[in-house]
């Protein structure tokens, strides 16, 4: 099964930039993400075997224990590769020392976790964002860069992780559908 560990924006901060998106959705032709699909990717895993699920749980239970909590709040922006051939639109995250500190350390005990387990974890150096947009072809965006530089959300508690599975092509217009396997509290 293909799974990620995430960490979640509050229903406020989701309605938050979910509004400030609505109005500009139509000046862009890209496939926009669902507002219940928003969320911080710590570890992308693209397959997991069912033999390894309940480890996983179980690892990804302990390495959030050892984190603890921290306010954040959506702000800014980006784009993947870069501005100028991008593939992705983001949305980052202002966090304080702290914030940064655990959010790093999350998403290097997801990886860990996975790797103990014998799961792979995909993917490059961590980078907390949110997904707004993604692209079919590499397009130039700075303006889109701009706007989101200009917008920050509601501070929203960071305060459990989850494990989801992605069902690829089940959900609404033929978008993924993700199912929350398992949430684990921080310390």
């Amino acid at each position: 099964m293909r799974c990620f560990v995430a960490v979640t924006p509050s229903p406020e901060a989701v309605e938050d930039l979910d509004s400030f998106l609505e109005v500009r959705r139509d000046a862009g032709e890209f496939r926009w993400s669902l507002p219940e699909h928003f969320h911080v990717t710590l570890a992308f895993l693209p397959e997991v075997a069912d033999r390894h699920l309940d480890e996983l749980e179980e690892r990804l239970a302990r390495a959030a224990a050892r984190r603890t909590r921290c306010t954040t709040r959506i702000a800014g922006g980006g784009a993947f590769p870069n501005a100028a051939r991008a593939r992705v639109i983001w949305a980052g995250l202002d966090l304080d020392e702290h914030g940064r500190t655990e959010l790093d350390r999350m998403a290097s005990g997801a990886r860990a976790a996975a790797t103990r387990t014998g799961v792979t974890a995909d993917g490059a150096r961590f980078r907390p964002h949110v997904t707004v947009a993604r692209l079919g072809r590499p397009q130039e965006v700075s303006s889109w860069v701009r706007l989101l530089d200009a917008y920050a959300g509601p501070p929203w508690p960071v305060d459990a992780v989850h494990l989801l599975q992605s069902h690829l092509g089940e959900g609404p217009r033929g978008r993924p559908r993700y199912e929350v396997l398992a949430t684990f509290s921080l310390g």
